[in-house]
């Protein structure tokens, strides 16, 4: 099969890496990609929502199925435009259409969506400007801390938790009224505070089937022992020794079989990942959020212990057939710890020059935020790249990623040294 991954971060990476091991996989190609996926596949710069040119790139290159990596383009509808041409409706797609997108897009739906189909979530209301003073009132009465969300995708930063009523009143106006996320926040949710730990489920769903890939825990914090503001990621863990088998078997039917379920009830015929922020209070799932793709840097700690081929499953959520599918996970563990640029994430430089990536040898390199310039790989974002140690004990997995962390250097790398080292 020829192979279509519309991203350029390290979850496309991973999931590029991962499909090349398929012996079904003949070639794969990058929209727009990074210098770690150039070795693997061959990348072409393309903008992820330009759809008309992506729709041409299928084309050229007879691509037969389509994963598309990041929010923004599901959000938009490329499932919806590629099924609208008579040329393009044929390609198999991972990834839902634009009703099943605002899952992710919308966090106002998503809530309604539990509380119709009865999966366990936090209280929360809604307000837009128009209701400023109705929301600060609301605030007043919550029990403190709480939690504002902006409604649409703010590139995850659109949740403040906020540790005293003030704090979220702020977080409110700033939302509602300053504009902080441009039109992500033009409606928020004031939402009831969980106390628990947190943990990321995945599932691949083909429209009425699903299975589920391995969990993992992901360090959203930008300083150690989670300081600091929010980022895309800078870790993860995989296994979660807190996942336990009793646990993971409520998750299964009290948060997963009802989504499937609800989803088919509301005519959405979901074929893709189904990425499921949990929160574990006492030993209860309880729903954070959805997001319609797989997670960063979530996808390059679980990747690396999916012993399934993941292609042959991609294929078959595309057409429907999951039924018969188990996957195989291996009992490794695994750790990711993310490399950042300076300032992140906040403003920061890009073009630094990257040493010591062919040095990890111990670890597998996922990029991110990386191109070549006069062939050389320089930085190119805020995550330039993730680095994930395998071994049978999570010790072994931290210690392994950040052997490979230490070699791989260029001026203002930053990251935590901290992940995992809660769950030890």
């Amino acid at each position: 099969m020829n192979v279509l991954i519309i991203g350029g971060g390290g979850r496309e990476h991973a999931l590029a890496w991962k499909i090349r091991q398929s012996s079904k996989c003949e070639k794969i190609v990058m929209a727009p990609g990074n210098a770690g996926t150039a070795s693997i596949a061959k990348n072409v710069s393309l903008d992820p929502t330009d759809f008309e040119a992506i729709g041409q790139l299928v084309l050229q290159e007879h691509i037969d199925l389509v994963v598309v990596g990041p929010e923004a383009p599901l959000v938009e509808g490329i499932r919806d435009y590629f099924q609208g041409m008579e040329h393009l409706k044929h390609v198999l797609m991972i990834g839902p259409d634009k009703k099943g997108a605002r899952l992710e897009g919308s966090k106002d739906f998503s809530k309604s969506f539990m509380r119709k189909y009865g999966i366990p979530t936090a209280r929360a209301r809604t307000f837009t400007s128009k209701d400023i003073d109705e929301a600060l009132n609301y605030i007043d009465t919550c029990e403190e801390p709480l939690v504002i969300k902006a409604d649409g995708l703010a590139a995850g930063k659109g949740v403040v938790i906020c540790s005293k009523r003030e704090e979220a009143q702020k977080a409110a106006q700033n939302m509602l009224l300053e504009k902080q996320f441009g039109e992500a926040g033009s409606k928020i949710l004031v939402e009831q505070y969980l106390e628990g730990i947190e943990l990321s489920v995945f599932v691949l769903s083909d429209g009425k089937n699903f299975v589920m890939l391995p969990e993992a825990k992901d360090y959203k914090r930008i300083g150690e022992g989670d300081t600091g503001p929010n980022t895309g990621g800078m870790g993860a863990i995989s296994p979660v020794n807190f996942a336990d088998t009793q646990f993971m078997g409520r998750v299964k039917a009290e948060v997963v079989r009802p989504t499937i379920d609800g989803l088919i009830s509301a005519g959405i015929d979901y074929r893709g990942f189904i990425f499921i922020g949990l929160m574990n209070v006492a030993g209860s799932p309880f729903v954070i959020e959805y997001n319609v793709r797989m997670g960063d840097p979530e996808t390059q700690a679980v990747m690396p212990r999916l012993k399934s081929d993941l292609l042959v499953l991609l294929e078959d959520a595309a057409k429907g057939q999951l039924s018969s599918q188990k996957v195989e996970i291996a009992d490794d563990y695994a750790a990711t710890v993310v490399l950042a640029s300076a300032g992140y994430p906040g403003a920061y430089e890009k073009g630094k020059k990257m040493r010591g990536l062919d040095e990890v040898d111990e670890a597998l390199s996922f990029h991110a935020g990386t191109k070549w310039i006069d062939s050389e790989i320089v930085t190119a974002g805020g995550r330039v790249m993730a680095i994930t140690g395998m071994d049978q004990t999570m010790d072994g997995a931290i210690t392994k990623a950040y052997g490979g962390v230490k070699k791989v250097r260029w001026e203002g790398v930053n990251f935590r040294n901290d992940i995992g080292r809660d769950l030890q």
